[in-house]
């Protein structure tokens, strides 16, 4: 294992837009399944031999990537991705749980759209880790520009980081139907409500939800076409198939399977999530002036 030395798994947006904010201090690798033309763009298994590595594979692709890929080393490891796994509605930490110790592992959290972060604009995120030493290893390697935070609620970041893309399809939804910007603050205050109770049955602490990972992830997502999520929900609204918009995007958008998710485990754990719930039911097909009905009824 080559020390000191960090890369980048995943080149998509938010991959290339970590890379180049970790470029600014030290040389990042950067890999990902398809070559890119990308500066230090390297193999899988010289990446896979750096001592910090940061994972921005999108959370339904995970577990086969881990299964198929990786071997530990020894890596100290950032997971950037956002989500939770719709076919066993399981968090990232429990699936990372059968490859990494907790202490060789953390979680990116925070308002950092990928398309200003790869412009240099200022931002703030938050690494979560049960290891502060982790976090102290990592701070050093991101540019000025990136203020970084820490915290040792990893499930807070994790629920927060997952939950606020499905609110960002209905607030998609609500500027898509034109409903106004009282509808869309409602949607989004009482959407952290359902977030933090969905949250604290899992024993996610309350300052993540009020916090640059919660409040502070969940206005910038839910209110901005930089929001692919946000943008699936202004396609539903207009009546578009959900083929169509995914088609469209180009991208994932993880608020979709992670609907599913959420669904499961409120199902399971009886839970309310009333927006959650009717987000899951518009991307199946239900109208969402329908749901709109059912919410301001509920």
């Amino acid at each position: 294992m080559k020390k000191n030395s960090i890369a980048v798994i995943g080149a998509g947006k938010w991959g290339q837009a970590l890379h180049f904010a970790l470029s600014q201090k030290q040389e990042c690798l950067i890999t990902s399944r398809t070559k890119r033309d990308i500066k230090n763009f390297v193999n899988l298994d010289t990446a896979m031999n750096c001592e910090y590595l940061i994972i921005a594979i999108p959370a339904q692709q995970i577990r086969d990537w881990l299964k198929e890929n990786f071997v530990f080393k020894g890596q100290k490891i950032l997971v950037a991705s956002k989500g939770i796994e719709a076919s066993s509605a399981q968090f990232l930490n429990e699936i990372y749980e059968d490859f990494v110790p907790d202490e060789n592992i953390g979680y990116i959290s925070g308002p950092s759209f990928a398309a200003e972060v790869i412009k240099g604009l200022p931002a703030a995120i938050v690494i979560n880790s049960k290891n502060e030493t982790l976090y102290k290893e990592f701070e050093p390697f991101f540019p000025d520009f990136l203020k970084t935070y820490y915290s040792s609620d990893v499930i807070g970041a994790e629920i927060t980081g997952a939950y606020k893309n499905v609110l960002a399809i209905a607030s998609g939804i609500c500027d898509g139907l034109d409903l106004g910007f009282n509808a869309r603050a409602s949607l989004i205050s009482r959407g952290l409500v359902e977030m933090q109770r969905f949250g604290r049955h899992f024993g996610a602490k309350d300052e993540s939800f009020i916090g640059l990972s919660g409040a502070g992830d969940l206005f910038l997502t839910a209110s901005s076409t930089l929001s692919r999520n946000f943008r699936v929900g202004i396609g539903l609204a207009k009546g578009k198939t959900l083929e169509t918009i995914l088609e469209e995007l180009g991208e994932v958008a993880e608020g979709v399977k992670t609907s599913e998710a959420i669904y499961k485990l409120s199902q399971e754990h009886d839970i309310y999530t009333p927006i959650a719930n009717e987000v899951k039911l518009v991307l199946e097909g239900k109208d969402p002036k329908d749901s709109l009905k059912d919410l301001l009824k509920s």
